[in-house]
């Protein structure tokens, strides 16, 4: 009976980790339950299967998102990779998460004008996390502080994790930025803005997307108790920094 129990639990384990995944490797043609999410309601961008990796281009300032997910969603981490091939002008890689409508909890990697009295000067290279409405101005800083933009040609490695309403995020599985706590806003005095129609960022659907770049993007990957099992489960190694993930995830499933 000891063998038996043994045998049993060593059977279960790999089946395990599958519980609450979504992923998406862009192996189809289509981009079934995708939605473009810009902000301010610019122009819609460009978003192309090519090769089973998603080729996405951003030709102007604005953010431009690829979201799925709902508001039924809540604790969850949001991964993906992602390879800028070209730099239109100031830009971002942005990773987001508990989206709503268009209300998002967003990180980004960026260059951005910063608006001062008199007209906007360079922000510098920077990480720069913050919540708020993608169509409207006003957004909440969480944490910004200099760093790299993400090498041309190169893939990179996005992570962004929301629990309650504790957001972090890492780039190239480096933490930059510590757990950060989301403030719940309602009711909030502020001279110039109304903060009452700010919801509690506490559940939503992920999202992924650039501004003024051209980049790949692969292997989307969400986990969490309230996400649904979803997508193809073989991550193809195609020289990418998750390729161990992806390994070491189809030789547990043919176990």
């Amino acid at each position: 009976m000891k063998c038996i129990c043994i045998v049993t639990v060593l059977f279960l384990l790999p089946f395990s980790g599958w519980s609450g995944t979504f992923l998406e490797t862009f192996d189809g043609k289509k981009l079934n339950g995708w939605q473009e999410l810009v902000q301010l309601k610019e122009a819609p961008g460009s978003w192309e299967i090519v090769n089973d990796e998603l080729h996405a281009v951003s030709p102007d300032p604005a953010m431009r998102l690829l979201t799925t997910g709902d508001e039924t969603w809540e604790d969850y981490t949001i991964e993906f990779d992602v390879k800028p091939l070209k730099k239109h002008g100031i830009g971002a890689i942005v990773i987001a998460a508990r989206v709503n409508g268009t209300w998002v909890v967003s990180c980004s990697v960026a260059d951005p004008v910063v608006l001062v009295e008199g007209g906007g000067v360079p922000g510098g290279e920077r990480i720069a996390c913050n919540y708020g409405n993608f169509h409207d101005v006003i957004f909440v800083n969480l944490h910004t502080e200099p760093h790299p933009l993400l090498r041309l040609d190169k893939w990179a490695h996005l992570k962004l994790s929301v629990q309650d309403n504790i957001v972090t995020c890492w780039i190239n599985e480096k933490q930059v930025m510590e757990p950060t706590e989301l403030l719940d806003l309602k009711g909030a005095e502020h001279e110039e803005f109304n903060f009452d129609e700010f919801p509690d960022f506490l559940t939503g659907g992920i999202g992924f997307g650039l501004a003024n770049y051209t980049a790949l993007f692969d292997n989307i990957t969400v986990t969490g108790d309230t996400i649904p099992n979803s997508g193809g489960f073989a991550v193809t190694s195609q020289g990418k920094l998750t390729t161990t993930w992806g390994d070491l995830k189809l030789t547990a499933a043919h176990r």
